[in-house]
């Protein structure tokens, strides 16, 4: 038994360095999502909308304020709609879940669910990466208010299909 002891400690040696490097490659990996998930957020549009005084200040938000969903309303012949905040929306879900509910059934307008459709799977992954970074924060968003509801506080109004 005393001969295989050196074997055995190798063998405990070479299985604890191998999960070190797995951690940390898996950690380089998260952040490298987190990081592509940052740059797609802010290129695809995503804070226009879902970060309050985003367009107004040319993007000028502290970052602790992104993707917090916002109180202004669109209003169209859909109803009125608001960009909820992703940050407590990512908070209830996993990875797979926030997949699934990016390829789902169309949105209301103003919401480009085409172009998040379009994105590749590992673009989605990041965005959710990010977004989990960032944590929890903000309010929820008000709740859709269909066509002819009551509408308080700032709406943008858009014009009805073209004829």
């Amino acid at each position: 038994m005393q001969r295989f002891m050196p074997v055995l400690g190798a063998i405990a040696l070479a299985l604890l360095v191998t999960a070190a490097v797995r951690t940390t490659a898996s950690d380089q990996a998260s952040a490298g999502d987190t990081a592509r998930g940052k740059y797609l957020v802010m290129i695809a549009g995503c804070n226009d909308c879902h970060t309050p005084g985003y367009m107004v200040t040319a993007g000028k938000v502290d970052e602790k304020a992104w993707l917090t969903g916002s109180p202004l309303g669109w209003q169209g012949p859909w109803g009125t709609t608001y960009a909820s905040n992703l940050r407590l929306l990512v908070t209830k879900m996993t990875a797979d879940q926030f997949m699934a509910h990016a390829r789902s059934d169309q949105r209301r307008p103003p919401m480009p669910w085409f172009a998040v459709r379009d994105m590749t799977d590992d673009d989605v992954k990041a965005i959710y990466a990010y977004i989990k970074h960032l944590g929890p924060g903000g309010q929820p968003a008000p709740a859709y208010v269909p066509p002819g509801g009551k509408v308080e506080g700032p709406v943008a109004v858009f014009p009805g299909p073209p004829k």
